[in-house]
């Protein structure tokens, strides 16, 4: 379980998408190599070694500032937060599982899995276009920065697992307490995005 937040070097998360997070044994290495400072702590979770005794790091922040390069990875959960969990050809919104992505050309006319042609569509809009070209999606796919995927995250709800995160995530979308809820990991996204792991 991902349990401690990662702030850059100006108190902002280093990554929104995906919430730069880490386990806790990456923390506390974090920590003791001098790259970071404890900004808050879980109030009852202890971790014990022979010689040590600390409070678990709830947030972290880093001492040298990570630059982001803007680029986002192509892919399903991406493209749907791209278009703002709305269906491209009705306009409604759904959930996330309540949406796919549809090939604007389709495949079989040659058309790219890639930003540039690919749409968030429900399954019945989904169904209806099926490999024609009659339907077109309400608004042209692009290729989005890391900023505006980031900008359209801190509006949906999101659930964190210690109180000290609400300080740090400059949210607009609600924001839950959840001391049970675990926080994806990616390992890739993060050990490429902090390299001071």
């Amino acid at each position: 379980m991902s349990t401690t937040l990662v702030l850059n070097a100006d108190a902002q998360p280093v990554s929104v998408v995906p919430l730069s997070t880490v386990y806790w044994q990456d923390a506390i290495r974090i920590i003791y190599l001098g790259r970071a400072a404890v900004m808050a702590e879980y109030d009852l979770w202890v971790v014990r070694s022979p010689s040590v005794q600390m409070k678990m790091p709830s947030v972290i922040m880093l001492k040298e500032y990570q630059q982001h390069n803007g680029k986002m990875e192509f892919s399903r959960y991406n493209v749907i937060l791209r278009d703002n969990y709305t269906c491209q050809y009705c306009g409604d919104k759904f959930p996330f599982d309540k949406l796919t992505f549809d090939h604007v050309v389709p495949r079989r006319d040659g058309g790219k899995t890639n930003w540039l042609n690919i749409v968030s569509a429900c399954y019945k809009c989904n169904q209806e276009k099926a490999h024609h070209h009659t339907m077109k999606p309400k608004r042209a796919p692009y290729q989005p920065t890391y900023w505006q995927l980031a900008d359209n995250r801190r509006k949906r709800p999101i659930t964190v697992p210690d109180e000290a995160w609400t300080m740090y995530l400059s949210w607009k979308g609600q924001v839950d307490v959840d001391s049970s809820v675990s926080i994806k990991h990616t390992t890739a996204d993060i050990d490429e995005d902090l390299p001071f792991i």
